[in-house]
């Protein structure tokens, strides 16, 4: 164990016993002074003797035992055989976690392996990584020499590697940080007692005969071989069908925790560093990874490839990235110089189906360049069609890689809708080239950094590339904002900054709330600051942080900094960590108040936390920073917003005058992350507004107004008339976004009413409703020139066409299902079918898409309790395929569940949960909530919503 003479214990144990003996000799009676100085002598050689053979034996007997201890952990660990965990911690590189140093300061109580988290001890520099690939048995072998800093003193070197044959492994000596070479003897080979696998924590671990000292710099090399997987996870493999022969492919997706699947590395996102990459491979297939080809050789032996990456600059791991494939590339360059390529099969490249892509990619990468005033960091940008990813894209630094679903385009018979979801796709990873590869969180807690920037900019980003198209300032309200607020608003629901230590915890932080709500956060954060302080703060961000991490109090830092540099002195982390440390959201209820003794009126403003479940909001004590904007109008007009500020509970505030005919609405645009309910006779002179002029209130406005209704009455807030009276005005209504919030809303009733007896009173009031303006759009036609013209579309026309036909068909129009019928034997027999032909081709159903199968049999009324049924009884197979692909249990759960609705569902499912529910995280608590949600609405609100129903129309909500 490397223990020496000079140990602790072998000293203890020598004064010991030399004390004892000495003590013995000193009381035998004395002589002449000669005899006393012979025997003096005597004594003094016989004692040493005497202590040299106890600390010898003393010695050996310590090794022993220690000796004994090690060749047992050795097959302890080795196996992977739970034992005591230390404490976690955080993300800091300062050697503090991890290594807990008792009396004896040895492995037995040095065990860092056994922490969640890497010890902080040492970091790497530089990985110079070499693989060799063989496509024909699917395997690679690599070498790994990692350059590594020393922090603490140790003597472990604690790594990651999960599915890896390590073969070899050595440590050098190489100097101090400065680069000081060494002068230790045999080039500074440092001998390693023992290396062993940790599965419990996917961990290697190199334990060394003697420290290794801080300051200094230690070259660690791995030799190991895996297997390239078919799992859609660390290096993995894929395949396509091209002229009747089956082709494949391999590519890496390491995020979040996946790179220890393809080589040894400190897989947590902290340890940047730098990487030279070489991949070897057989010359039929071309390689690629995040740099330029620096150099490429052919073996004289062989005859195999051999490409040596350039360096990249320093980043996280699950960034790293390489692929060999067989496609071909078309490619455009930027104006500064930076190469575009996109590839894909060779006949998706011949048709042109990646042209649409690279155009938009080219423009993106200006764009984000000209707002974030950073430039982009690499000489080129890949963008690699797969026939299947786990997701729908992943934003390798300078090899991003897409399911070909979400970049290939095909423009003779994608719809808008289609084109409109491919380019969010591409925005929202070029996005990621700088809030994520450029600057990257330190820790999974805040990945809603990226994810939700990304997000926010998906829809700032296609404004920029189709104005007409409006997205951040409409579509982002029904399909981000609207859409998380569901989930949000349940009582198992989370902050958005969530702790996680174990690897397990990883995934669940990858959901709605660290995209949807980070988005709408960051959208209600632009609106308080404006625009040009939002960019100024973003500036200052990244310059300060990049090729490094952050945390969420480095950018409110940066933008209370903005702020301040215009004479705006608000602590913006003050504010904000309301709003990122709690879960859910307010309702903010505003009421009219008149003052006796003044002309004008005051509102008093109330805020608490908005739930579903109305027996959960008692003693509920949280409270926010409200950014409320609130406007007044009438009938013919509307006055300009104000902003007001709301800290506590309840606070009054005044207004302006206004009269009884004068209404008000809160929360501008819904720029902000909060509901807003009025009393009652505000709710009546807002309908009577929208069903005489509704253009008085912006569209945005509408469609928050819509939203909100539907959804406080669903939670109790409101009687269950008030939305269905406000949606009698859908008649005169032209845009496209109320149509969709209103459509939305009624789906969500559609699935809790569809098997009711009186269902028929709710559909004919929807289809009521809808017939005018659906009759109105019609159908789309099919005349020369106009079929997949979708570059020229009117996008907002084509959007409300799709959302009635849906809502006239959905609720049993005639004549909607006789023209679907039409259409659907028209483009069958046109031989248009592009999905049909690939799946005759290729795999029945892709593995990524066998959710959606489910999903969709489970929303027709005739196939829930098949796929209910399905769900349970392949539960042990859908989990383990999909278990580990962050979003994809969560979507299937949520999907065949929402629509459950009665006490037996409800017991069905209880029963499942308690038999299955291990391995799927917070989706099926979530389930079971919205479940129980569901029947609760049947017991409290039925009657009353079929009641409004039955009535004639009129102004009383009921």
């Amino acid at each position: 164990m490397g223990l020496n003479d000079s140990s602790p214990g072998a000293m203890r144990n020598g004064r010991g016993l030399s004390d004892q003996w000495a003590e013995s000799v000193v009381v035998r009676p004395r002589t002449t002074e000669r005899h006393i100085t012979v025997h003096k002598r005597l004594v003094l050689g016989f004692a040493l003797s005497i202590l040299t053979l106890i600390i010898v034996t003393a010695v050996a007997v310590v090794l022993s035992v220690q000796f004994e201890a090690c060749g047992t952990r050795d097959r302890d660990e080795t196996t992977g055989e739970p034992s005591s965990r230390g404490p976690g911690g955080s993300a800091k590189l300062n050697g503090g976690r991890g290594e807990r140093m008792g009396e004896k300061g040895d492995e037995e109580v040095v065990q860092p392996w056994r922490n969640s988290r890497l010890p902080g001890s040492v970091r790497p520099r530089h990985y110079d990584l070499r693989l060799a690939v063989y496509m024909d048995n699917f395997t690679f072998s690599g070498e790994v020499s990692i350059e590594l800093e020393c922090i603490n003193a140790t003597r472990f070197i604690v790594l990651h590697a999960d599915r890896l044959e390590v073969d070899r492994v050595t440590v050098t000596a190489e100097g101090g940080v400065g680069g000081r070479p060494s002068n230790r003897p045999g080039g500074g080979v440092m001998r390693i007692h023992r290396h062993f696998p940790f599965p419990a924590n996917q961990m290697y671990v190199v334990a060394l005969h003697r420290e290794m000292k801080p300051m200094r710099v230690y070259r660690l090399n791995v030799s190991f071989d895996a297997a390239i997987e078919d799992e859609l996870l660390g290096f993995f493999r894929s395949s396509y069908t091209m002229q009747r022969e089956r082709r494949y492919l391999a590519v890496t997706q390491f995020s979040p925790i996946h790179a220890r699947k393809a080589f040894p590395c400190f897989d947590e996102p902290v340890y940047k560093a730098t990487f030279s990459l070489t991949l070897r491979h057989d010359p039929q297939y071309t390689s690629l990874s995040n740099m330029p080809v620096e150099s490429s050789s052919l073996s004289d032996e062989d005859g195999w490839l051999t490409n040596h990456f350039a360096r990249t600059p320093r980043m996280s791991t699950y960034y790293l990235a390489w692929a060999v494939c067989n496609f071909t590339y078309r490619e455009t360059q930027t104006d500064s110089g930076v190469t575009i390529r996109l590839y894909a099969r060779p006949d998706a490249i011949l048709s042109g189906a990646g042209d649409y892509a690279l155009h938009i990619t080219k423009r993106l990468l200006g764009f984000y360049q000209d707002y974030f005033k950073v430039q982009y960091s690499l000489p080129k940008l890949d963008l690699l069609a797969v026939p299947k990813h786990p997701y729908a894209a992943m934003e390798n630094w300078g090899l991003s890689v897409f399911v070909e679903q979400k970049i290939l385009l095909d423009a003779d018979v994608s719809s808008s809708s289609y084109q409109m979801e491919l380019t969010m796709v591409v925005v929202h990873e070029i996005c990621h080239q700088w809030f994520g590869d450029l600057v990257t969180p330190v820790w999974w807690e805040d990945v809603w950094l990226k994810e939700g920037f990304a997000h926010f900019f998906e829809y700032v980003g296609t404004d920029f590339l189709f104005p007409k198209w409006n997205m951040e300032k409409q579509r982002f309200l029904t399909d981000v904002l609207h859409e998380v607020m569901l989930l949000d608003g349940l009582s198992s629901s989370h902050p958005i900054s969530q702790e996680v230590e174990q690897a397990t915890d990883i995934d669940r932080v990858f959901d709605w709330i660290a995209y949807k709500k980070g988005a709408a956060l960051i959208r209600m954060l632009a609106n308080v600051m404006g625009q040009p302080l939002f960019q100024k703060g973003l500036n200052d961000y990244l310059l300060s942080h990049m090729y490094s991490n952050a945390a969420r109090d480095d950018l409110w830092r940066k933008l209370s900094q903005a702020m301040r540099s215009e004479g705006r002195d608000i602590d913006i982390g003050e504010m904000m960590d309301r709003w990122t440390l709690q879960m859910g959201y307010p309702v903010v209820t505003i009421s009219k108040n008149q003052s006796e003794q003044l002309p004008t009126y005051y509102i008093t403003v109330s805020q608490e936390h908005f739930l579903y479940g109305e027996e959960v909001r008692k003693n509920n004590s949280l409270q926010w920073q409200v950014p409320l904007t609130v406007a007044v109008g009438n009938t013919s007009a509307v006055c300009s917003e104000s902003l007001i500020w709301i800290n506590n509970k309840t606070e009054t505030h005044r207004i302006g005058q206004m009269d009884d005919s004068t209404w008000l609405v809160g929360n501008i645009n819904q720029t902000g992350y909060f509901r807003v309910n009025y009393d009652l006779q505000n709710w009546k002179l807002l309908i009577q507004q929208l069903h005489t002029n509704p253009q008085i209130i912006s569209v945005g406005n509408r469609a928050g107004l819509i939203d909100d209704a539907f959804n406080l009455a669903r939670a109790g807030y409101l009687p269950q008339g008030v939305p269905l009276q406000l949606i009698g005005y859908l008649p005169e209504e032209t845009s496209f976004l109320p149509w969709h919030a209103a459509s939305r809303a009624l789906y969500q009733l559609d699935k809790l009413l569809d098997r009711t007896d009186e269902y028929r009173l709710f559909s004919d009031y929807v289809l009521k409703q809808v017939a005018s303006r659906y009759h109105q759009m019609g159908w789309p036609t099919n005349g020369p020139g106009t079929e997949g013209n979708v570059l020229q579309a009117s996008y907002q026309t084509e959007e409300l066409q799709r959302e009635l036909i849906m809502l006239a068909c959905s609720f049993g129009n005639k004549q909607c299902h006789r023209q679907a019928v039409a259409y659907i034997s028209d483009w069958i027999s046109s031989n248009k079918n592009r999905l049909l032909n690939l799946s005759l081709t290729s795999d029945l159903v892709p593995e990524q898409d066998v959710i959606d199968v489910i999903i969709h049999v489970g929303r027709n009324p005739q196939g829930r309790n098949l796929a209910w049924r399905y769900f349970r009884e392949k539960w042990d197979i859908l989990n383990a395929r999909y278990g580990e692909a962050l979003f994809m249990n969560s979507k299937l759960i949520s999907g065949v569940t929402e629509f459950l609705n009665t006490e037996r569902e409800l017991n069905e499912l209880k029963e499942f949960i308690l038999s299955s529910g291990v391995g799927a995280g917070p989706a099926l608590p979530r389930a079971l909530e919205i479940v129980e949600g569901n029947v609760r609405w049947h017991r409290l609100h039925r009657r009353q919503f079929y009641q409004w129903l039955r009535k004639p129309p009129s102004t009383t909500f009921g």
